[in-house]
């Protein structure tokens, strides 16, 4: 920057890092994505300066992401442009002028543009569609690990929303009251290392920018990480299902964590709750618990939430204390409990369900229940076969199967697949 004369400028200009860059989150291969930000329109002596830098860079090696604006160019973009203003948020001045820096970080403020509440339906909805583009599951055979769901896109989102929000810039300072406690952070914090390290090495094995767990490249994968086996297949087999089970516990704590965000930036608790019975009653739409002994004064109430919720198929979900109630809990079912023809005819309650079978079956997957009530179910859970024929978990395979079999009471579905 120094060489090409760039900060003697007198047109004030700022180098920023952006995304990963800006985040302090660079992998191997990641592109090094940068900003120089100008205080206003460059002459053609500072056009000329900002190429030969770029070009250099690009010379010695570097994977460069750049863009070149004006502070007024970059307000313009961040206004109507979600990733802009997500980038902006993160950045940081790496070398340049902070007052420029500082009066554009001031500028996007969500008093100015993006308030927390629109910014946290974007987000929200930028998440729902990122989900479906890998089928809404955590358990393709070759997930993307940033982009697919339980990815590290998802731990990122709920930074986004935080920062937006509440000014939490990382994810130790959501151990909050009224946000994570600390084994939830530590929990989520483990789960984002291991990904990490997947990411890291699929950059050093594809020796190129890489996010897909590709058959190819599992087994080297799995060596390097240290999973150990009779043959190949099966220490593929057990690091992916270390991989899918990471991913499962990033989408349950994401799910929860949003869940938080969502009710204090969308909906604090207003109103009066309509009681469902002694246990549970709905607030704002949501499923909440009337007290918190529930469920170590009647275990079976672990299951009987997902009945009314298919029962009920107008509550849109959980509130963020009972999901966590319910991870506090799961420890209750042991073989008494699966034992009780209380909690056998709540399960097949479940199943008669006219609707939100399948939604409830995913929802105790994730909460951690299905697998624990159901043992053979809890050992297939991220089970993989390390074949180009199956393409999800054995777990994911049999809750997609009801899920079918549920859509053939429909005739146009019915009359499709007969």
């Amino acid at each position: 920057w120094q060489h090409f004369g760039l900060e003697q400028h007198p047109n004030p200009t700022a180098l920023v890092a952006v995304g990963g860059y800006g985040r302090g989150e660079l992998h191997p291969y990641s592109d090094i994505d940068l900003l120089i930000l100008l205080d206003s329109s460059p002459d053609e002596a500072l056009q000329q300066a900002i190429s030969s830098y770029l070009t250099f860079l690009w010379d010695i090696g570097l994977e460069i992401g750049h863009s070149v604006r004006t502070s007024a160019e970059c307000l313009l973009e961040a206004a109507s442009d979600l990733t802009v203003i997500s980038n902006l948020m993160e950045s940081r001045l790496v070398y340049g002028s902070q007052p420029l820096h500082k009066r554009l970080m001031e500028s996007i403020g969500p008093q100015h543009m993006w308030p927390s509440e629109q910014f946290f339906l974007a987000k929200r909805e930028e998440q729902k569609a990122r989900h479906t583009k890998y089928n809404d599951t955590e358990y393709n055979l070759e997930p993307n690990v940033k982009g697919s769901p339980g990815g590290l896109r998802d731990i990122q989102t709920i930074l986004w929303i935080a920062r937006r929000r509440f000014g939490m810039r990382t994810l130790a300072s959501l151990q909050a009251p009224g946000f994570l406690s600390e084994d939830e952070y530590q929990l989520l914090d483990r789960s984002r290392t291991f990904l990490w390290r997947v990411r890291y090495a699929l950059h050093m094995i594809a020796g190129r920018h890489e996010d897909r767990l590709l058959f190819d490249y599992q087994h080297k994968l799995a060596e390097l990480l240290g999973f150990s086996g009779d043959d190949a297949k099966q220490s593929i087999e057990r690091f992916m299902q270390q991989y899918f089970r990471t991913a499962m516990t990033v989408s349950e704590l994401a799910d929860f964590t949003n869940q938080i965000l969502e009710e204090n930036i969308l909906r604090p608790a207003s109103g009066r709750p309509a009681l469902l019975n002694e246990r549970f009653r709905v607030r704002d739409g949501y499923l909440e618990h009337t007290h918190d002994a529930i469920f170590q004064e009647h275990p079976p109430a672990l299951m009987e939430a997902f009945v009314l919720l298919a029962h009920n198929p107008y509550i849109k979900g959980v509130r963020s204390e009972t999901i966590r109630l319910i991870r506090e809990n799961r420890h209750l079912i042991d073989d008494d409990f699966r034992n009780n023809s209380e909690n056998t005819s709540l399960f097949m309650a479940l199943f008669r369900s006219a609707v939100g079978v399948y939604t409830n079956l995913r929802r105790m997957n994730r909460y951690g229940i299905l697998g624990r009530y159901l043992p053979e179910f809890g050992m297939v859970i991220g089970q993989m076969q390390h074949d180009l024929y199956h393409i999800y978990t054995v777990d994911a395979h049999t809750l997609n199967l009801i899920r079918h079999l549920r859509a053939l009471r429909h005739a146009d579905f019915a009359e499709k697949f007969a």
